[in-house]
């Protein structure tokens, strides 16, 4: 995916944070690295962030009631 593809409008922001930000987020929902929705490390809008399993991608999207809201997706081998 080209460098304008992914900063496209309709595809939101994909980010990986840090393993600090990954601890924190998991005990603030009491959850586990598991229970987390999965996103593909083969998925086009990742490939640039070098993600592996294991790692957490933060997604950004612009809602027009909600504003900015953020999801969270745990990298797999899928």
């Amino acid at each position: 995916m080209t460098e304008e593809a992914i900063k496209h409008i309709l595809i939101p922001e994909h980010v990986k944070i840090s393993k600090e930000e990954k601890t924190a987020l998991l005990e603030k929902y009491s959850i586990t690295e598991k229970e987390l929705p999965k996103i593909s490390k083969n998925d086009m809008a990742i490939r640039h962030l070098d993600a592996i399993p294991g790692d957490v991608i933060k997604i950004t999207r612009t809602s027009p009631t909600a504003g900015k809201i953020a999801f969270y997706r745990g990298v797999s081998n899928e």
